[in-house]
C-alpha cells in the first residue's frame, strides 16, 4: 500500500505547530494528518527559531554563480556550521557540498557551469528518411538490408518446417504436403 502525500498549507502547518506546543507528539501528528515526520521536525525547528514566517512555503530560486561563490566562501572563511549556512541561505546540504567540490576543482568558473535542467532530449533511433531524401548508396543499403532480413526469415521458416517433419517421422506419421 502506498501512502498518498499531500501538500500542507500555511494554516495546516500552523495547526501542527500549536499541537506540538500543546504536547502532542510528532508521531501522533504524522499518523493523524499524513505529514512527513522529517518535514514536521524541520518545520518545528524553524518555527522555534523564526516564528510563523518559517511556515510559509518559499519559492526556491536558482543561485547565481556569484551567490554560490559567496556562500562557499562564507562557509569556509567564517567557519560557519552546516546548519547555520543552510538556514542562513535556505539551501540544502547536498547543494552546499556540490558547490564546495566544484569550487575546489575549478574555482568560480566551475560554479558558473549550469547543468541542463529537465528531462534529457529523446535519444532513440534517428528519424527515417523518405525515399526522395535518400542517396543512391542509402537506397541500395536499405534494399540490401531488407533482402538479408527476408533471407533470414525464410531460413527460419525452413528450419521450423524441417523440425516439424522430423517430429512427425519420429511418431510414425508422414509429413503433410502443405
Amino acid at each position: 500500500m502506498s501512502k498518498k502525500y499531500k501538500k500542507h498549507g500555511y494554516a495546516e502547518r500552523l495547526k501542527y505547530m500549536h499541537m506540538l506546543e500543546e504536547g502532542y507528539s510528532n508521531h501522533f501528528i504524522h499518523n493523524k494528518f499524513g505529514i512527513d515526520h522529517r518535514l514536521l521536525k524541520t518545520l518545528w525547528e524553524s518555527y522555534q527559531r523564526e516564528g510563523t514566517s518559517a511556515l510559509v512555503t518559499k519559492k526556491k530560486e536558482r543561485a547565481t554563480p556569484d551567490n554560490k561563490h559567496k556562500i562557499v566562501r562564507d562557509y569556509e572563511e567564517n567557519h560557519l556550521s552546516l546548519a547555520e549556512v543552510m538556514s542562513k541561505y535556505d539551501i540544502s546540504m547536498s547543494a552546499l557540498y556540490q558547490w564546495k567540490k566544484k569550487y575546489h576543482q575549478g574555482g568560480i568558473a566551475e560554479l558558473s557551469i549550469e547543468k541542463r535542467r529537465g528531462r534529457p532530449p529523446v535519444m532513440g533511433r534517428p528519424k527515417k528518411k523518405t525515399v526522395e531524401q535518400m542517396t543512391e548508396l542509402e537506397k541500395l543499403q536499405k534494399e540490401n538490408q531488407e533482402l538479408k532480413t527476408e533471407i533470414a526469415l525464410l531460413k527460419k521458416v525452413r528450419a521450423l518446417v524441417e523440425e516439424r517433419n522430423a517430429r512427425l517421422r519420429e511418431i510414425g506419421r508422414g509429413s503433410s504436403k502443405n
